[in-house]
């Protein structure tokens, strides 16, 4: 037949990140509350002001409920906010407030650290060909 699940990419990929997402919400989940859909919108949001659920789904691969859900108690924790665009009022856009800031500048060096220790096993060469063919890849 030809086919191996184990040498199949598709699903070695799936299987790598999944395990990347799980290990690494070991460390952010117990000690902040936060779920995986909630770091990804928090993360996204650290690095782009204003932007709406649907560029969040677009980024991050998730489906809009569940970055609308995710939102919705990010919102409540007081970590989001979320404001109608002004030019298009059918768009909401969500941002960060300064206590989501603060939390996201406390999970993003546990992150760091966690990809640092993920990558140590590769030398300096292998880890810059591995982050190129992810990025040719996606």
């Amino acid at each position: 037949m030809g086919f191996d699940l184990d040498r199949f990419l598709p699903y070695l990929v799936n299987v790598l990140a999944s395990r990347m997402s799980r290990d690494l919400a070991a460390v952010y989940e117990a000690r902040f509350g936060v779920t995986i859909p909630e770091w990804r919108v928090l993360a996204h949001l650290a690095q782009n002001r204003n932007v709406s659920v649907r560029e969040i789904h677009d980024r991050v691969d998730m489906d809009k409920s569940k970055v609308s859900r995710a939102a919705a108690r990010l919102e409540g924790a007081g970590l989001i906010e979320k404001r109608v665009n002004a030019a298009d009022r059918r768009l909401v856009e969500l941002r960060l407030t300064r206590r989501g800031q603060k939390l996201v500048g406390e999970i993003v060096p546990l992150a760091l650290d966690y990809e640092r220790r993920l990558l140590e096993g590769l030398d300096p060469e292998e880890r810059a060909v591995f982050v190129r063919v992810v990025g040719r890849l996606l």
